[in-house]
């Protein structure tokens, strides 16, 4: 039993000897700001250099679409089977041209019919016209009989049988005149509608050719010969704005920095370019699934750039100090980063965690404390880059 106490005893204290020699407490190499390889080197770098520290900001990432600022969204506005679509995707656009064409057998029929129902109208009309004519003769004739017979009655030579009958026929003719201008109204109000049926059906008809409503860009196209259009159902995108935008979601945390008129960086990660561009919109309300708002940017010119491309918004949150050396200053062995720091008379190499690139500078996250010296190029120092 003793002997078994003092093996365990003997074991732990093996592992504690590992563990310690592995962490480096036997290695006079350990400084505060990293763990220094026990291989070092009296050989002077190819290039010296000295870590710096630099204020940078903080920035949130809201990613984003690529939009066209202005796009028109083409729909039918009558119901049909689409006959021809004579754009494709990507092809460039006037006012006016021609972009779908439905089948408008069925509307030229209605058009023929409307035709024919205004000649109808117009043939009425026509009638009661004459109509009118007539029953005005009538009523004249019969009221210059009745004003001769009032006269002679007046006079006592006609009696008063006489003046009934021509009395009747007056207020006759005079109803009978009434009647037919009635009649023409109502063939006028016939004629009305009757153009205003051609009217609808030439506008229908129309409808069934759909053009570009301005000068752009065809940005996606929906539909096929033999699909059924119908009002409300996009059939083409028409990118009809010279100019794009990135439209980012930014989370309810950040909204309060982004303002109207900001100019904020972007990166457009396909070109691998980053831009700038001005905050033209922030749609006031969040999405109540995501909690983020839409923000929208207008995006610099930049060659390659097109709708539909993913994009980050760098909304800047504050500052930070942060350790830089230059990016060719750090060497990889295996998984682990490491940086040649002059100590002393020697050079040896530090482990550090590196972060974000700034331009020909890497961010040292951990390992330096800035102001060191720093060695490029020592020849066996170094490993993979």
């Amino acid at each position: 039993m003793t002997r078994k106490c003092i093996l365990v005893a003997m074991l732990g204290a093996a592992v504690t000897l590992l563990v310690l020699w592995f962490s480096g407490a036997f290695s006079p190499g350990l400084i505060d700001k990293g763990r220094i390889v026990p291989t070092r080197s009296r050989n002077s770098p190819e290039k010296v250099v000295t870590s710096r520290t630099e204020v940078v900001p903080v920035v949130y990432e809201a990613v984003g679409t690529v939009r066209p600022e202005t796009e028109a969204s083409i729909e039918a506005q009558v119901t049909g089977k689409v006959r021809e679509v004579l754009v494709r995707a990507g092809q460039r656009v006037h006012k006016g041209d021609r972009l779908i064409v439905l089948d408008g057998r069925e509307f030229s029929a209605r058009l023929e019919r409307a035709r024919q129902g205004l000649k109808s109208a117009e043939a009425v009309r026509r009638q009661a016209g004459e109509a009118v004519n007539a029953a005005r003769a009538d009523a004249d004739t019969a009221t210059a009989t009745w004003k001769r017979m009032k006269k002679l009655y007046e006079d006592k030579v006609a009696t008063r049988d006489e003046m009934d009958r021509v009395e009747a026929a007056y207020l006759k003719g005079r109803a009978g005149l009434a009647q037919a201008r009635d009649g023409l109204e109502a063939a006028d109000a016939g004629v009305r509608q009757a153009r205003k049926s051609v009217e609808e059906a030439e506008i229908n008809l129309g409808y069934t050719t759909i053009t570009a409503p301005a000068d752009g860009e065809v940005a996606k196209r929906m539909v096929e010969p033999g699909d059924l259009a119908f009002p409300g159902k996009s059939l083409m995108l028409i990118q009809t704005g010279g100019s794009l935008r990135l439209e980012a979601l930014v989370r309810e945390g950040v909204i309060g920095r982004v303002r109207t008129g900001q100019k904020l960086d972007l990166v457009i990660q396909a070109l691998g370019e980053r831009t700038s561009g001005t905050v033209e919109e922030v749609v006031p309300s969040a999405d109540p699934l995501t909690r983020t708002f839409l923000v929208k940017v207008g995006v610099d010119p930049l060659p390659g750039l097109y709708p539909g491309m993913f994009g980050r918004l760098l909304i800047p949150l504050r500052e930070k100090k942060i350790v830089l050396v230059p990016a060719e200053a750090v060497s990889r062995i295996g998984q682990l980063d490491t940086v040649l720091v002059k100590n002393g008379d020697l050079w040896a190499p530090v482990y550090v965690r590196t972060g974000k690139e700034y331009g020909d500078s890497i961010e040292i996250i951990s390992g330096l404390g800035g102001n060191e010296t720093v060695g490029v190029g020592v020849p066996g120092a170094g490993g993979e880059r």
